[in-house]
């Protein structure tokens, strides 16, 4: 499916994606996971790399000989924090207080040093303020990617499109697929989602898999921050370093 709209189970899981299952054509583990305080994730995976973000509440992450304590109000007012590990290795999150927290995996035969994203590491990026009147603002923030992780098979990211404004504009496509996960500040919000020439009401909690080659532009409803996890599966042999602008709308760049 290219959309999907996601309830959490008994257990407070969400499966977005799996190898092998669910949009295996995303070539990723996503997992969203909703943790009572005291509740715990682990992750262990011999041959697949893994990268756990925070979403909101106060976790501690324990790893190696490590533990970190984490705390984020939700993710439109703090920075983010996450875990990113390569096969093999352990890691945990405890919930210390009611939490949500995001688990992306992908196959990784490649060993790398664990890395612990904080938010002095995690810049935003605004983007679109001084093109077409404002009407693209957004605030993008990288994780890793190809250029400061080029062991990994993955990329992770955030955005949070400005309300009544579009992102990941102008329309654009890559051969990589990729994932967003949404979230509005209010329940209520909700947005609309481009993929090709099929078009998709964006509404909290939903998901988009976006398979490689297809444009992909967003636009948030007026009077709702809209806000996604974009993450994004090198192929072997080309990973993700750019995007391919649709033709039909590069004379906007020149605006």
């Amino acid at each position: 499916m290219m959309f999907d709209y996601l309830e959490f189970d008994e257990h407070g899981v969400k499966v977005v994606s799996k190898i092998g299952g669910v949009n295996a054509d995303m070539m990723m583990d996503i997992l969203v996971y909703r943790l009572k305080k005291g509740e715990s994730v682990t992750v262990m995976e011999a041959g697949k790399e893994a990268a756990l973000l925070l979403f909101e509440g106060k976790v501690t992450y324990s790893f190696e000989d490590r533990r970190e304590t984490a705390k984020r109000a939700n993710v439109f007012d703090d920075a983010p924090y996450c875990l990113h590990i390569c096969k093999g290795k352990k890691a945990t999150v405890v919930a210390d207080e009611d939490s949500e927290v995001l688990l992306q995996m992908t196959e990784n035969d490649r060993e790398f040093a664990t890395v612990f994203y904080t938010p002095n590491e995690c810049k935003i990026e605004v983007m679109g303020d001084k093109q077409w009147e404002g009407t693209a603002k957004r605030e993008v923030l990288t994780i890793f990617d190809y250029q400061n992780a080029p062991y990994s098979n993955m990329v992770c990211g955030e955005v949070i499109t400005k309300a009544g404004r579009w992102s990941s504009y102008i329309p654009h496509s890559h051969p990589q697929p990729e994932v967003y996960y949404y979230k509005f500040e209010k329940p209520q919000g909700f947005g609309g989602c481009f993929i090709g020439d099929n078009v998709f009401k964006v509404t909290d909690g939903s998901a988009a898999n976006i398979p490689g080659g297809l444009t992909h532009p967003q636009t948030a409803a007026p009077g709702y921050n809209m806000y996604y996890c974009w993450m994004i599966r090198h192929l072997d042999g080309n990973p993700w370093t750019t995007r391919d602008n649709d033709p039909a709308h590069t004379w906007l760049l020149e605006q």
